[in-house]
């Protein structure tokens, strides 16, 4: 019992950081005006499926498989942030984004997703007893809710950046509404 009551509230405190990240990351876009390319958006899509996995978990109960939506996610996220690194590791290049305390955004994704793989390794170690979902608290439903939210903003501003069609390689605008002020 005790084990459940600490992987719930692991499950919860991951789903939180998750939600703070892909906050942070709506704000830098918001406020700084850096856009995400087509690989910062698929290292926050893997994000998303790794959060969806903690929120799954929370709202339905430990399940291993929850997990494997988590996994895969981090998978996904990996391989993306990985390929970014390889795209600017030529020396002379200056990377993409700004850096933060000597990493760019997508260094540290990679270090966040290999961590999340070793989290969720760790966590499907523990024995699966009672599945039921936990009953939530106000801070659990804040967190589950906070996260459907941020997820709904990135989607939107995703079809704003892009459309329905792909992404630029180095987005300067939104497409949309730069449709829609065309038009106007």
């Amino acid at each position: 019992m005790y084990l459940s009551r600490v992987t719930y509230l692991l499950n919860t405190l991951a789903l939180a950081i998750i939600t703070a990240v892909l906050g942070g990351a709506f704000i830098e876009q918001l406020v700084m005006g850096e856009l995400p390319c087509p690989l910062c958006l698929l290292q926050r899509a893997g994000l998303i499926a790794v959060g969806l996995g903690f929120l799954l978990n929370l709202r339905f109960g430990i399940q291993p498989a929850h997990y494997g939506v988590a996994l895969l996610g981090s998978l996904v996220g990996a391989a993306a942030s990985m390929r970014q690194i390889l795209l600017h590791i030529a020396p002379g290049d200056p990377g993409y984004s700004g850096a933060v305390f000597g990493l760019h955004l997508y260094s540290w994704s990679f270090v966040s997703f290999v961590c999340l793989m070793i989290g969720i390794g760790i966590l499907l170690l523990e024995p699966v007893g009672n599945t039921r979902p936990q009953s939530r608290g106000r801070i659990v439903a804040l967190t589950m809710l906070g996260f459907v939210a941020i997820v709904l903003a990135n989607l939107v501003s995703t079809l704003l950046e892009c459309g329905l069609t792909q992404c630029p390689d180095d987005p300067v605008s939104y497409m949309w509404l730069d449709a829609l002020k065309s038009r106007f």
